[in-house]
């Protein structure tokens, strides 16, 4: 029994504390410090602030339902949507009855804040992840009379500030172009620096 625990137990024990050491403790205090050090931003939840506060992240959207505002894509990511410990998608099929009473409730909302313009699709379903911070250029641009309507600003103002915040593809042809909704209002209420 001596023999087993010197030569097995005692070895299995203490590589299970060096790993435990490493792997454990080490290697993420490491991580943490290079990201603190080279990516302090992301590695804290790339938060947008204003005049000190945190009125929120450049990789969450919000709720948005004043007339003044963009508003983006719709989430069904908790109870009341954009909730970053609830992320994820409604898991309705396409023939659900609750999805389409809810796209159509959507798209009639959309007309009655915007006109009868057909309304973009990204404005009425929500993302797999419902947490979605960009509209595109159009989604945006469907907006745009509503926006300076209700900020007594001309369309052409507000389209400045949309191609302000509009995004390019990586590399020119990686991805799609894309509207930052939160910092878009930030700059409307002239919060944005």
């Amino acid at each position: 029994m001596r023999t087993f625990i010197k030569t097995q137990l005692w070895p299995a024990i203490a590589i299970l504390l060096v790993f435990t050491a490493i792997t454990g403790l080490a290697y993420p205090a490491a991580v943490t410090a290079v990201a603190q050090g080279v990516f302090p931003g992301q590695a804290n939840g790339s938060m947008i602030t204003v005049d000190g506060a945190t009125v929120g992240s450049s990789l969450i959207g919000q709720a948005f339902d004043d007339p003044k505002y963009f508003s983006g894509r719709p989430s069904a990511a908790g109870t009341n949507g954009y909730d970053p410990t609830s992320s994820g998608g409604s898991n309705l099929a396409s023939t659900s009855k609750a999805l389409i009473d809810a796209i159509t409730s959507r798209v009639d909302a959309e007309r009655a804040a915007n006109g009868n313009a057909p309304v973009p699709i990204e404005l009425v379903t929500a993302s797999a992840s419902g947490l979605d911070p960009d509209v595109s250029p159009a989604a945006a641009e469907y907006q745009v009379p509503r926006v300076a309507k209700a900020r007594n600003m001309t369309e052409d103002q507000v389209r400045a500030l949309v191609a302000k915040h509009t995004s390019q593809p990586f590399l020119g042809f990686i991805g799609a172009a894309s509207v930052h909704v939160l910092e878009l209002n930030l700059d409307l209420d002239g919060l944005l620096k």
